[in-house]
């Protein structure tokens, strides 16, 4: 397996283990508070990648159980950290790919009466404020962790989701003031 075979997930799984998450477990756990917010991978996904990137040697794994739990630890090989940065500093289409429930709804809302277009629009609204809150709820350990190891850019793709979602914010107030302008 080539770094030009590697699916996305192989890359987030890579530079999780670059930020020192060392199981499956801890990408699971630092995905959830960083990067769900614009690229989310699940469990089902991490535990095989993490087998095809030991087989493919960028990362080494071994066990290191706790207790009565099986557990496998693991970490960056220099090819691994080869093929990450490869991959960041390669020049490639990078399609914008959003999966919004909220949005999505939207788009078809034509289909039913207004009251319930302006339900959906509050929704996007409320989701996003409860999002926005989540991200805020970030930033200081962010921050923290751009102080302590010098990796900064969680911490400034954090601001730009948080951007993302006031002006999902902002975009849900005008379309609820123009849909009740059309009454």
């Amino acid at each position: 397996m080539t770094d030009h075979e590697l699916p996305t997930t192989a890359y987030v799984i890579l530079g999780m283990l670059r930020l020192g998450a060392s199981s499956g477990y801890e990408i699971k756990k630092a995905v959830q508070v960083s990067t769900r917010f614009f690229w989310t991978i699940s469990e089902a996904q991490i535990y095989p990648m993490l087998r095809r990137l030991e087989d493919a040697r960028l990362i080494s794994g071994r066990d290191a159980p706790t207790g009565r739990r099986r557990r496998r630890v693991y970490e960056l090989t220099d090819l691994g950290e080869s093929a990450l940065t490869d991959w960041l500093e390669r020049r490639e289409p990078t399609p914008f790919e959003v999966r919004d429930v909220a949005m999505l709804k939207l788009f078809f809302a034509d289909a039913v009466g207004e009251d319930a277009a302006l339900d959906l629009v509050e929704q996007l609204r409320t989701r996003s404020e409860s999002e926005l809150r989540e991200l805020q709820g970030q930033v200081q350990p962010a921050e923290e962790l751009a102080r302590s190891t010098g990796n900064r850019f969680p911490a400034l793709s954090l601001q730009a989701g948080i951007s993302v979602h006031l002006a999902l914010i902002q975009a849900s107030d005008e379309l609820s003031a123009s849909l009740t302008r059309a009454d």
